[in-house]
């Protein structure tokens, strides 16, 4: 499904009764979804059988991001808005989505680690497992997400993934095209809550952004910045490299929302540059 989705809901509450918008580039596996609510009354948002923060937009009302995880399956799921006393139920149709497959011929230690690595890993999929689940409660952005560099995505996310002849993991993120060396930009504010290397992912970088959403900027050649650093949208976190399993230099970019795997420029179509312009209807 391409295009904007733009859902409108009107909830009958006292005498002013507030809107419940939600925006989305699509509503498939991977997307992220922008629920903007007009109400000064308190608000909780439920979907896909987890709660989702919410924020105080600019100026009235409030604001949550849902994500629709890569693995969840096609189907209808409910929405559930709660303002005050009043609930809103809105079903949302999620639509499949056929990811490509690639084929890929690493290095078979990064396909098998040997004995001696097998802690290593073991212990850093704690740690990022540990990470996810432990976000800051408040908001730390502020401005519109942008790019971490300017070069173009070319491999997609929720790619199948095949090394060396074998299945793994689907691919949850989105690897851009960017030379050795090219600085990498913090996508937006956050605090380092990792910046160090790992056996898959390389030389790799975690910014908590609050409120359960992360960036992960993988393969780096260079950090530029340690664990417990604050930063700023644009501000440079390292440079483009070619560690960990990969095939070449390259920058990959995950993001995960409240535990689910979303794709980055799904994040940007709902929080970039652009967030704040006219719906299309």
């Amino acid at each position: 499904m391409n295009g904007l989705v733009y859902v409108s809901l009107l909830v009958a509450i006292q005498a002013a009764p507030p809107t419940v918008d939600v925006r989305a580039r699509a509503i498939e596996p991977g997307e992220v979804l922008l629920v903007t609510i007009e109400s000064d009354t308190a608000v909780s948002v439920r979907a896909f059988d987890r709660d989702w923060p919410q924020y105080r937009r600019d100026g009235n009302g409030w604001r949550a991001l849902v994500g629709i995880d890569l693995e969840t399956k096609p189907g209808r799921y409910d929405l559930t808005v709660r303002i005050g006393d009043g609930v809103v139920h809105r079903t949302l149709v999620v639509r499949p989505h056929a990811f490509p497959t690639r084929r890929l011929n690493v290095d078979p230690n990064l396909v098998h680690p040997p004995p001696d690595q097998q802690a290593r890993v073991e212990r850093e999929a704690r740690e990022i497992r540990g990470i996810w689940e432990h976000p800051a409660g408040d908001r730390l952005w502020t401005a519109p997400f942008a790019r971490p560099v300017a070069d173009p995505a070319n491999s997609a996310f929720g790619t199948r993934s095949v090394y060396n002849g074998e299945a793994r993991a689907p691919h949850a993120g989105a690897d851009f095209l960017s030379p050795s060396g090219r600085p990498i930009e913090a996508p937006n504010a956050g605090r380092i809550v990792l910046a160090a290397p790992q056996y898959f992912s390389g030389n790799t970088v975690i910014i908590d952004h609050g409120l359960g959403l992360f960036s992960l900027l993988a393969h780096l050649s260079e950090i530029d910045v340690k664990a417990g650093d604050t930063v700023t949208r644009g501000q440079v976190i390292g440079k483009v490299g070619a560690t960990g399993r990969v095939t070449g230099p390259h920058l990959h970019w995950t993001v995960r929302l409240n535990n689910t795997r979303v794709d980055p420029l799904s994040l940007l179509f709902v929080l970039g540059q652009k967030e704040n312009s006219p719906p299309q209807q």
